[in-house]
């Protein structure tokens, strides 16, 4: 048997070796089934179970550097012949005892748990769209790369209304001017009817800027 390590800690003297694996379930009863539905959430972390003792030549040095790990809570890489088939990469120290037993001077007695310590999974990456790509959008035959295109193309034409709009607001604003200017009453003043007439499409060109504003707000356009 291959000697059981803590990192560089050979445990030379180990007595006793005990591994547990725990499935984690919910039990669910169904309505005329005999027995419990189990519905599995994973498994718990492995842990494992040593006694054994410290020898005199090593002692003092190893129970240092075990209290130490324990204390800090640092992970710790452990090697023994009952765990090869787990392929576990690191563990903690969950619980340590030593103690000084009748026997040969300076061997002590410890006895401890480990516990798995898996890897955390690298963190959720958002992708186009939102993440929605990964609930089943393009199963529905919807490219979400396809709405940049709509947008440019809504944005170009809001630009070609916005400027119709002006062009429009300006003449609108000339002939007003001109009726101010011709203002010899309603019969007198032949400018003025045309003027009214036109300051009512004004209105239509101003609603229309606005909905070319909307539209290039929408297509994030700028102003």
């Amino acid at each position: 048997m291959a000697t059981p390590m803590i990192d560089d800690i050979e445990l030379a003297a180990v007595q006793r070796i005990r591994q547990e694996t725990r499935q984690d379930y919910v039990k669910q009863r169904i309505p005329g089934l005999e027995g419990e539905l189990h519905q599995r959430l994973g498994r718990s972390s492995h842990r494992v179970l040593l006694t054994g003792f410290l020898l005199p030549d090593t002692a003092q040095d190893d129970l240092k550097t075990l209290q130490e790990k324990v204390t800090a809570g640092e992970e710790v890489t452990f090697t023994a012949d009952i765990t090869t088939a787990l392929e576990i990469d690191h563990m903690v120290i969950e619980a340590f005892q030593a103690e000084q037993q009748a026997g040969p001077a300076g061997q002590i007695a410890y006895s401890m748990i480990l516990s798995e310590s898996p890897t955390l999974p690298p963190p959720a990456e958002v992708s186009a769209f939102g993440g929605l790509g990964d609930f089943g959008l393009g199963d529905l035959g919807f490219d979400p790369g396809a709405l940049g295109d709509v947008l440019s193309d809504i944005a170009s034409k809001a630009g070609e209304l916005s400027e119709l709009a002006d062009a429009a607001l300006k003449a609108v604003d000339q002939l007003q001017a001109l009726a101010s200017l011709a203002n010899f009453g309603d019969v007198g003043n032949p400018i003025k009817p045309l003027a009214d007439q036109v300051g009512a499409a004004g209105q239509f060109s101003g609603d229309l800027a606005n909905l070319g504003g909307a539209a290039k707000g929408l297509a994030g356009g700028g102003g």
